[in-house]
């Protein structure tokens, strides 16, 4: 056989998996299509599979026939669209494209590979022959991590941009690469206390200002910071750490790039023809096409590839609310309604059903969690009650009243206190995630100690508060980068962060809280045990706008001798002395987190250690507590009887 002569015959593609496909139920896919490895008749070489159902003709060139003519691919006999052959000396490495002609026969598209395991570093766009080997030694974390995914477990969650958390101070400032990474980054976060990181989206982009939300490689980490077997080199290390890693994933939208999706075989193959329907007016975008089978095995693939072969322990799905409504973003005559009249896009809830179905059934022991924003009903509850079928959902609604709320002038904080309460009367209709996310500190809007008003003084000791009344708040937890540092200006991702900021001692002070905050988060089981249920939080006052305090309990479990936590904030500058609180219990509150401590950047003033409830009505309950409340201070004391 020549080196460069296409064997045609040889498939690893069965009937079974061609009836799959074409039901929209084949989810192993990157294990057929693409480019594979493999020995035949004695020679090795790659085997090359590609869908274009509408092409003329489907070739491939690369490298290692110099980019020359291109070598045929052949059309199976089935249907199915699928073109495939085996190239002969094609090895680990290789770059190549596919070439498509289009229906027309007037076009010859140079396409990337939509299976690729990877791509050349952008701005090239040729795909690469890899593999998956690599030696995981994360088998103790992979076999316990359900304790930790579960939902009455710790969750709190550093998110992150590969790109711009650290970089290489040499020429042009590079970001660091997964194997530099590797070895940086878990002990840190150890140190910090987080549970779980969340990296904003490492599949393969064009263009790295889009942060990753533009993807055109589904199955491949990006060539940018390194090898697949290096980012499993990061995950593993993670791992080790006990730290869970947590993927941002894309399926509602991607990239017009020529070398991607688009347009694939020259027609609208994985995105809708009718743009009401397959371009998207926010991202200029397009859009899959959910109602087409194909498509529907070609995602959940992608969603269960990174937890197959990257350990993955959950995924986060983005922009979910895009997908539900048919007139997202679109004013009237710009969408097209459901076969009901309707504008509710009944494709995309059936394939969000079938992954997060797909994903519990193979893997229970993680978690989904979907980017929603609107209060579309039962987005984390099972699809066999009529959910989507997610494990968590953020908690939009609480972040925009919460950080509103903050931003404002202490002074005024009285007129918009309904919006630090607000938030508990839905608190427990989804699972929510509380997420302070990279979304809240671009395009203007500041960093989170930008938003704090006020001195260097009162901004560390209000992004101390806001951060302890999210980390009482019934939700799982989220903190992008950069916000343990108290970062002064907002987010840029062709920088690093402010790490001189850690010889700033009230900066360090914010970093310190963050660990301390982390710390008796994960110690005290009533602070998560019960965050889904009304059972788990009670108020002891939310009243007070006057002076800006409100106080609640979080327990571990219904009923008495439940543990508990009373958590106090002082939402204002002035230091309220002898604040009378109820409190359901009799008998001694211990102060085990008070963020105006000193060692934090605070005033130093506190509780000495706790305070017995004394037999004074207050609040509706026979025993309060006396409370010194810091200025702009949060407190949390733990019940011990």
């Amino acid at each position: 056989m020549s080196a460069h002569q296409v064997v045609h015959g040889v498939s690893t593609l069965t009937d079974h998996d061609i009836y799959l496909f074409r039901q929209g139920r084949h989810f192993r896919l990157y294990e057929k299509l693409g480019a594979h490895l493999r020995e035949v008749g004695g020679q090795a070489g790659t085997h090359f599979a590609v869908w274009a159902p509408s092409a003329r003709a489907v070739g491939v060139a690369g490298d290692f026939n110099a980019w020359g003519p291109t070598l045929p691919l052949a059309a199976r006999l089935d249907g199915s669209g699928i073109w495939e052959g085996f190239v002969p000396g094609v090895g680990r490495g290789a770059q190549y494209k596919y070439r498509i002609e289009g229906a027309s026969g007037d076009v010859c598209l140079e396409k990337g590979d939509p299976f690729a395991l990877l791509w050349e570093s952008p701005p090239a766009t040729a795909s690469v022959v890899w593999d998956l080997d690599y030696g995981w030694s994360d088998g103790e974390w992979m076999a316990t991590r359900g304790r930790a995914n579960a939902l009455d477990a710790p969750m709190s969650v550093y998110e992150m941009h590969l790109g711009s958390w650290r970089r290489e101070h040499g020429d042009g400032w590079r970001s660091l690469h997964y194997d530099q990474l590797a070895g940086q980054l878990p002990g840190y976060l150890k140190a910090l206390g987080f549970t779980h990181v969340e990296f904003l989206p490492v599949m393969e982009h064009p263009f790295f200002g889009s942060w990753g939300y533009q993807t055109t490689g589904y199955f491949a980490p990006s060539s940018r910071y390194g090898s697949p077997q290096q980012f499993m080199n990061l995950v593993n290390a993670l791992h080790r750490e006990g730290i869970g890693v947590i993927l941002d994933w894309v399926p509602s939208h991607f990239p017009a790039d020529p070398h991607g999706l688009w347009r694939f075989d020259g027609t609208h193959l994985f995105e809708h023809a009718d743009p009401r329907q397959g371009w998207h007016p926010d991202w200029n975008s397009s859009i899959f096409n959910y109602g087409r089978h194909e498509v529907r095995s070609f995602l959940v693939s992608s969603a269960l590839f990174w937890l197959d072969r990257y350990h993955a322990d959950g995924l986060r799905v983005d922009a979910v609310a895009s997908m539900l409504y048919l007139d997202y973003s679109r004013e009237p005559g710009q969408w097209v309604p459901n076969e009901f009249g309707g504008r509710e896009n009944l494709e995309a809830i059936g394939f969000l059903r079938d992954l997060n179905e797909a994903v519990y059934r193979e893997y229970p022991d993680v978690q989904t969690v979907a980017e929603e924003s609107t209060a579309w009903p039962m987005v984390s509850r099972p699809t066999w009650l009529g959910g989507l079928g997610f494990g968590l959902k953020w908690n939009m609604g609480w972040m925009h009243d919460t950080l509103a709320y903050f931003g404002q002038d202490p002074v005024f904080r009285k007129y918009h206190h309904n919006k630090l309460t607000f938030g508990i009367w839905y608190a427990f209709h989804e699972n929510f995630t509380l997420p302070l996310s990279h979304d809240e500190v671009v395009h203007g809007k500041g960093s989170l100690y930008g938003r704090m008003p006020g001195d260097q003084w009162a901004k560390c000791a209000g992004l101390r508060l806001l951060l302890a009344f999210m980390y009482a708040h019934p939700g799982k937890k989220l903190l992008f980068m950069g916000a343990e540092l108290a970062q002064v200006p907002e987010w840029n991702h062709d920088a690093e962060l402010e790490w001189h900021l850690m010889d700033v001692p009230a900066h360090r002070g914010v970093w310190d809280f963050v660990r301390a905050l982390n710390h008796v988060y994960r110690a005290e089981r009533a602070l998560h045990a019960v965050d889904f249920e009304p059972q788990g939080f009670e108020w002891m006052d939310c009243s007070d706008a006057e002076a800006g305090v409100v106080g609640f309990v979080r327990r571990a479990a219904p009923g008495e001798g439940a543990a508990q936590v009373l958590c106090v904030f002082n939402c204002t500058p002035v230091a309220r002395e002898g604040y009378r609180l109820g409190v359901p219990a009799p008998g001694f509150w211990r102060e085990v987190l008070n963020s105006d401590a000193g060692e934090y950047g605070g005033t130093g003033r506190g509780n000495l250690g706790g305070l017995v409830a004394e037999p004074v009505t207050a609040h509706g309950r026979a025993h309060s507590l006396a409370i010194h409340l810091p200025p702009l201070g949060a407190l949390y004391f733990r019940h011990e009887g």
